[in-house]
């Protein structure tokens, strides 16, 4: 245990999925190392993103296909104790005991940087050599003149609603404002979706269609390329003025219009530390500040803001301090959105503009397992170059994410369609989707004049090999 007067090797700011992995790598190659957390460790992803609204959204899965059987209407409560018991079971693993039994010394409060190698918490001094920020982000709130703030919830208040909203309108359209606004539909609240743009607009169109699909069909009032102008207090809620001239009444509106990093007061100008123009931590691909003594990883920086690539970066980041490596972070993200169907993608998509290159698609009516399941709407999509090496991917349908693996391992190692093709895979499965787009991009390279000519060269000569042989043999 690090006694709280020594020199620490790595003060780990923040104790959310960065700041525990970057503390316990840090701790398991031996640095002394100190974690500061303001509130309760665990992070977002804990207490009020991946595992609550994870839980959320096969709670309202399994209240739909109740309702659909038997006309009973989900019980909320029931609901939100499903989500607390999932919190409750997963916490002791991120628990300040056990960052503690693995060599972690933790400090509960509000760190303040003092100068080069001196920090503050709650007026005790820590001295250290390196520091990792891990702070991660809060969401983002825009002011809608008029709306009664009590109204509001986001992505981190959300569960604190005790009863369901009869009339919830979302404002956004990203993973978020899809997943929460289909739960919450499923489980009975009347849902409007207000979208600047059009739903999940880093996705493929397709992709993105046929989850806009879905979502209407579970009764979700999708209003894509509008804006809220107003708000004005009724007796039952707020009237919503949209900027189409057209208006909607809600009880609660949950705002899911992106994530702004906690930087403010971590004195980060007293160590050099550059933030961007969204107050963002500026990192190197090495994931150090412009201070060289001084790393962050996880939502604070610029980077895509995923659990799992936040954990990675925190990893990358304490060996590179406690070490002295200069391990590089990946540039292959993959990403799943967790709405029914899913949406997984890794590397290029069609809405990357994919300009010179091949798409492969499979449509899963193509895809045994989805036909036996009677769930045929999804599609596997290959983005290749030339020579077949894949570049990226999307796919639309159950358990989509875990299919992904076998995408993001081929785009981070260079792996071709040829690969993939020669890979046995498991059958019925619905990782076959891969497999076949894959197949059908082999079959058309082989199929090219250039490959035709020396396939068929090939034939002839196994022909007359085989013509010689058997004559041969005839003579003797």
């Amino acid at each position: 245990m690090t006694d709280k007067h020594q020199l620490v090797d790595l003060l780990v700011v923040g104790g959310g999925t960065a700041g525990i992995v970057g503390a316990t790598t840090a701790a398991g190659m031996g640095a002394r190392t100190v974690l500061v957390e303001r509130a309760r460790t665990g992070g977002d992803c804990l207490w009020t993103g991946c595992v609550p609204s994870k839980t959320l959204l096969s709670a309202a899965e399994h209240a739909a296909q109740v309702r659909a059987l038997t006309g009973q209407a989900p019980e909320f409560k029931a609901v939100r104790e499903r989500i607390f018991a999932a919190i409750n079971f997963i916490e002791p693993v991120d628990s300040p005991a056990a960052l503690e039994a693995a060599g972690v010394r933790v400090i509960k409060g509000t760190l303040t940087f003092r100068g080069p190698g001196v920090a503050e918490v709650d007026g005790e001094t820590i001295r250290f050599r390196q520091a990792l920020v891990a702070t991660g982000a809060a969401p983002t709130t825009t002011g809608i003149a008029g709306l009664d703030r009590d109204l509001v919830v986001t992505s981190e208040t959300v569960w604190d609603l005790e009863t369901l909203p009869a009339r919830l309108t979302i404002v956004g359209g990203g993973p978020i404002a899809c997943e929460l606004g289909q739960a919450f539909a499923r489980l009975g609240s009347q849902v409007t979706m207000v979208v600047r743009s059009r739903i999940l607009p880093r996705e493929d169109p397709d992709a993105a269609s046929l989850v806009r699909q879905a979502l209407e069909s579970d009764g979700v009032r999708i209003l894509e390329h509008t804006t809220i102008e107003k708000a004005a207090s009724t007796g039952a809620g707020t009237r919503l003025q949209l900027g189409t001239g057209t208006a909607l009444a809600a009880d609660t509106v949950l705002m899911a219009i992106g994530r702004s990093p906690r930087t403010a007061g971590l004195g980060l100008e007293r160590v050099g530390v550059e933030l961007d123009g969204g107050g963002h931590i500026v990192t190197d691909t090495r994931m150090r500040t412009t201070n060289p003594l001084i790393w962050a990883a996880g939502d604070v920086t610029a980077n895509l803001q995923f659990t799992h690539l936040a954990g990675v970066h925190a990893s990358v980041s304490a060996a590179n301090a406690v070490l002295g490596l200069k391990r590089r972070i990946s540039a292959t993200v993959p990403r799943v959105t967790f709405t029914s169907p899913e949406v997984a993608a890794v590397g290029l998509s069609t809405a990357d503009g994919g300009s010179g290159h091949r798409v492969r698609t499979v449509q899963h009516s193509h895809v045994d397992r989805a036909v036996t399941e009677g769930n045929t709407g999804g599609f596997t999509r290959l983005v290749v170059d030339r020579r077949g090496k894949i570049l990226g991917g999307t796919l639309v349908g159950p358990r989509a994410g875990e299919s992904l693996a076998e995408l993001t391992l081929a785009v981070q190692k260079g792996m071709t369609t040829s690969n993939i093709a020669g890979t046995t895979h498991a059958y019925p499965t619905y990782s076959d989707g891969v497999w076949n787009a894959a197949v059908a991009d082999v079959r058309e390279r082989l199929a090219s004049p250039l490959m035709g000519r020396a396939t068929a060269a090939l034939v002839w000569g196994r022909r007359r090999w085989l013509d010689s042989a058997a004559l041969h043999r005839r003579e003797r």
